[in-house]
C-alpha cells in the first residue's frame, strides 16, 4: 500500500482530499497542515508520494517538494494560485490546479505512482 504524505494548510480540504486517498485510492496518508510539519516527517521517514499546497502558512510547498524530490520521492505540488505565481514557477513539477475533481486526482496520483521519480530543480 502506498504511503502518501499530504500538506494542505486549508482545514476543509485537507480532509475531503485525505478520504478521497483511503476510501477511493486506498492508500496511507499521513497529513500535515505545515512546511514545518512536512519537513519534520520527511527527515525521518520515506513516502512514496508527496502532495503539497503551494501556500502554507510558514512557507511555501515548492521548498517542501524540492527537498522531496532531493530525497528521491515522487512530489505531485497543488495549487489554487496558478494564475498569480510567477510564469513558469511550476514548470519544475507535476501539479493540479485547484479545485480538482476527485477522479482527476486519482488518476494523477495512479500515474506517478506508476512512474515514480523526478530529478529535483536547480542546479
Amino acid at each position: 500500500m502506498a504511503r502518501i504524505l499530504l500538506v494542505e494548510d486549508d482545514p476543509d480540504v485537507r480532509p475531503l482530499i485525505e478520504h478521497i486517498h483511503v476510501a477511493e485510492g486506498g492508500y496511507r496518508v499521513t497529513a500535515v497542515e505545515s512546511a514545518a510539519g512536512a519537513r519534520r516527517l520527511l527527515g525521518s521517514q520515506a513516502f512514496d508520494l508527496v502532495i503539497t499546497d503551494v501556500n502554507l502558512p510558514d512557507g511555501s510547498g515548492l521548498t517542501v517538494a524540492d527537498e522531496a524530490l532531493r530525497a528521491g520521492m515522487t512530489v505531485l505540488v497543488l495549487t489554487g494560485q496558478g494564475l498569480s505565481l510567477e510564469p513558469g514557477a511550476l514548470v519544475a513539477y507535476d501539479y493540479l490546479l485547484k479545485p480538482i475533481r476527485a477522479a482527476d486526482l486519482l488518476e494523477t496520483i495512479r500515474g506517478r505512482l506508476a512512474r515514480p521519480g523526478r530529478r529535483a530543480p536547480g542546479p
